[in-house]
């Protein structure tokens, strides 16, 4: 059985890893990693692809940036070919990021079957491009597999067949697990002076947070107040430093000493951190999914999740933008409210095994020929 996976951004990676060690245990299915190019920043990747063990791609398509139209079409372009030459049995694809989407169309246009792992999240918030890519990628896929028991729901609701459904759990955890002796042994803490527990993590980079002056400013001014406690590491998205630098918001972060803006880390320099912090601000979806398997307090500065587990599990808090709830929240938390701790079911480690076992037991041949 050949299966085409595809990667494209950074989130897509810490997935494809710990499918890509699932498909070793059995030697029938020939798996080809088709790398888009979507993230194209060469140490940032070829860093993930070390820290998390990936093979170099069999393909990269090396598309780069654009607006999601000239992105997702010129994917769609370069993957095609790539379809046509191999003739895969399943194309594979993960996430909700543009290449998830444009390697789907070109599967099913080229009838091939497709398969979405991590399908079924949904935030109902269509001003995302992420919810788009998903709610597209699911109605066009022959076999759904979801990471937690809201994407079953949200499926069967949208009137999905349920044979085309199966919770199979989260391959993030799967990666967070494999990878935590090497990450603890990560030097991120005394490399930035840092004593574990007594710091803030900060990642934020939605265009709905960074491109609105009147939104960011009203979450510095959260921040503000949680820098005066603590500091604040902030690993800073592109998107969001070229926002900060152009704009008149600049030398208000310079005054704040203590939010201390860093270059993008490494998974295991990240994870490190992130396992080390007495709280974790955030506006990724998959932070809020490592956070409540690590039990580790996080505020989500939205106003919806597409893993809504985390807040009915874990340790997640939707709290929006708005300063004041912000800074409610965080107190609630350096007071003892660390909200739940328990790991949503199927977070176990083995949910790429599952996936394995579940294309085996739909997609081999030898099966038909029985």
């Amino acid at each position: 059985m050949k299966i085409i996976n595809i990667v494209g951004a950074r989130p897509n990676f810490m997935k494809i890893a710990p499918i890509l060690r699932a498909y070793q245990a059995h030697d029938h299915i020939e798996a080809l990693l088709v790398h888009t190019g979507q993230h194209y920043d060469k140490r940032m990747s070829e860093s993930f692809f070390d820290h998390l063990e990936i093979r170099d791609p069999d393909i990269n398509l090396e598309v780069g940036s654009g607006s999601h139209a000239v992105q997702t079409a010129e994917i769609m372009r370069r993957f095609e070919p790539v379809v046509l030459e191999h003739k895969p049995d399943v194309v594979l694809v993960v996430g909700d990021v543009n290449s998830t989407i444009a390697c789907g169309l070109v599967a099913v246009k080229l009838g091939v079957r497709l398969v979405h792992v991590e399908a079924g999240l949904r935030s109902f918030d269509r001003t995302m491009p992420e919810e788009i890519n998903r709610l597209l990628t699911d109605a066009i896929s022959d076999l759904l597999l979801c990471s937690e028991q809201s994407g079953v729901d949200n499926l069967l609701k949208e009137g999905v067949d349920p044979d085309k459904i199966v919770l199979v759990g989260n391959v993030m955890i799967d990666s967070l697990i494999h990878g935590r002796p090497r990450t603890m042994q990560s030097p991120v803490l005394k490399d930035l002076s840092l004593e574990e527990g007594r710091y803030a993590v900060l990642t934020l980079h939605r265009p709905s947070n960074v491109d609105d002056p009147a939104v960011f400013a009203g979450i510095l001014d959260a921040l503000d107040v949680v820098q005066r406690q603590m500091p604040v590491i902030f690993p800073i998205h592109p998107r969001t430093r070229k926002n900060l630098e152009s704009g008149s918001l600049h030398a208000r972060v310079a005054r704040m000493n203590n939010l201390r803006l860093e270059e993008p880390l490494g998974y295991l320099d990240f994870g490190r951190l992130v396992a080390g912090a007495r709280i974790v601000l955030t506006d990724s979806g998959g932070i809020q999914e490592e956070t409540t398997y690590l039990g580790i307090p996080c505020l989500t500065l939205r106003e919806n999740t597409e893993r809504p587990s985390t807040v009915q599990f874990g340790s997640n808090q939707i709290v929006g933008v708005r300063t004041e709830r912000i800074i409610e929240a965080f107190e609630r938390v350096m007071a003892g409210d660390s909200g739940g701790g328990q790991v949503p079911p199927l977070w176990d480690g083995h949910a790429a095994e599952r996936i394995a076992q579940v294309l085996l037991d739909r997609y081999d041949k030898r099966q038909e020929n029985r």
